[in-house]
């Protein structure tokens, strides 16, 4: 008891520094954008044509909404950690939109040593939540909250400097994320993860075991996500055509990708019984691949075939590749990340480039201007923007594999590190209770034990 006493005086003083540290930032610098002022123009995500911001509020409540409840849910994934998991989620996402709002305003949102923030700067914070939400996935289990928090906290301004050197350097079309959403955080969070890796850890099975409890909230953040993802990938394409193709696509993708996983499924496992996960999997596996293509693809079976690769993807790498990254490369990847955001992210930075190599004023008309800038007005050829769309995967590999190894080596530090039975015990920090004290997670031979 006492240690679980001190396991909850340590996150409530890191919380209590963290949003301390964040009202102070936001009292010197953060201000609301006057409605008169052009003041984002600068920021990629900023749509000249939504100029009011009552307009964009329909748009960050999908991203939000999909941010707590898709993401939210779909983390619930072990049957131990369940409960944990989505307080976890929250305490995430309660942190990191307060902390992207900075971060990203170091580069898009500043005017006079000012951060100036609208509706539209809240979508691209819950962009940057996603990401994080997705590195928790590869360690979900195995770090405990006050690591979590940490973990978010280097991660929100590396993020934001892969998005910039992405969008505002080298000129990469990724609205729906592709790159800077799936890839960055699927691959910082496994670096983090293989960082954290330990010899003699003691791998306990029940930490796999899945309950009714998380297949009841993985229906509901799959659900969630087919609602709510369409409008969120086309949160930052413009108001016209643009947009219709980014929704319509991904929905076309999300079709196939789900109808795919049925194909191959009964003949991976043995079982022959769809699970709920498999299906969550190929719903993530096709909003990854649609990321970047999604406002590129012209034709909507270009989108069927894309969702349809994208299932049979995630399917495969979940069963050949999961066991070789665990035994040969000691990852453990907790939510399979790397099936479902990693590798359709890939996927999905080949396709983009692809058809940048192949976008014409014939095929876009008025929207290429939308989509490739730079090629519309001849300062680029379409070979020189997809060589900039490949270029993007190299420089956020780079980084998320950086940044992950030193977020990972920060975390395995003597100080942050737990003993697994301290870890479990942290974990029950974010837990539901009964009125008695009991855990509803735990038996009653563990109750004995830890009374």
């Amino acid at each position: 008891m006492a240690e679980r006493a001190a396991a909850r005086l340590h996150l409530s003083g890191l919380c209590f520094f963290l949003q301390l540290l964040t009202i102070v930032l936001f009292a010197t610098f953060v201000r609301y954008s006057p409605e008169s002022s052009n003041l984002c123009s600068t920021e990629p995500r900023c749509s000249q044509r939504d100029p009011s911001p009552t307009l964009g509020y329909p748009r960050f409540r999908d991203a939000h909404l999909r941010a707590l409840l898709g993401f939210g849910f779909l983390l619930a994934f072990l049957s131990r950690y369940g409960v944990g998991s989505v307080a976890g989620s929250l305490l995430i996402v309660a942190f990191t939109i307060q902390w992207a709002i900075l971060a990203q305003g170091l580069f898009y949102f500043s005017q006079n040593s000012k951060i100036y923030v609208s509706t539209q700067s809240m979508v691209s914070a819950d962009f940057c939540t996603a990401a994080i939400l997705i590195s928790t996935g590869a360690v979900l289990g195995r770090v405990n909250p006050i690591q979590m928090l940490l973990m978010a906290l280097l991660e929100v301004p590396l993020f934001a400097c892969n998005e910039y050197i992405l969008r505002s350097i080298l000129g990469v079309s990724d609205s729906g994320g592709s790159l800077t959403i799936h890839t960055f955080g699927a691959y910082f969070g496994l670096t983090v993860s293989r960082a954290l890796h330990q010899p003699h850890e003691d791998k306990r099975k029940e930490q796999q075991d899945v309950g009714h409890g998380p297949d009841v909230f993985a229906v509901v953040g799959t659900i969630c996500l087919w609602i709510f993802w369409p409008s969120f990938a086309s949160a930052t394409t413009a108001h016209d055509s643009a947009e219709p193709w980014a929704v319509l696509n991904l929905y076309f993708s999300l079709a196939a990708s789900t109808l795919a996983t049925f194909i191959l499924s009964p003949i991976l496992y043995e079982e022959g019984t769809l699970q709920v996960a498999q299906l969550q999997d190929a719903t993530l596996a096709s909003t990854a691949v649609m990321g970047m293509a999604g406002e590129m693809l012209s034709t909507p079976f270009g989108a069927l075939t894309a969702g349809f690769l994208a299932s049979q993807l995630s399917l495969l790498s979940s069963r050949f590749l999961s066991p070789i990254l665990r035994s040969r490369l000691k990852t453990e990847d907790t939510c399979g990340v790397h099936n479902v955001h990693g590798l359709p992210g890939i996927l999905g930075t080949f396709l983009g480039t692809l058809l940048a190599a192949l976008a014409t004023a014939d095929v876009f008309g008025d929207r290429l201007q939308l989509v490739f800038p730079l090629v519309a007005d001849g300062s680029r050829t379409t070979a020189e923007q997809a060589q900039w769309q490949l270029c993007g995967l190299v420089v956020t590999l780079l980084l998320a594999a950086l940044g992950g190894g030193l977020t990972g080596a920060l975390l395995r530090t003597k100080v942050l590190r737990s003993p697994p039975e301290r870890n479990e015990l942290e974990s029950k920090a974010l837990r539901e209770v009964d009125e008695d004290g009991c855990d509803h997670g735990t038996s009653s031979e563990e109750r004995r034990t830890i009374a």
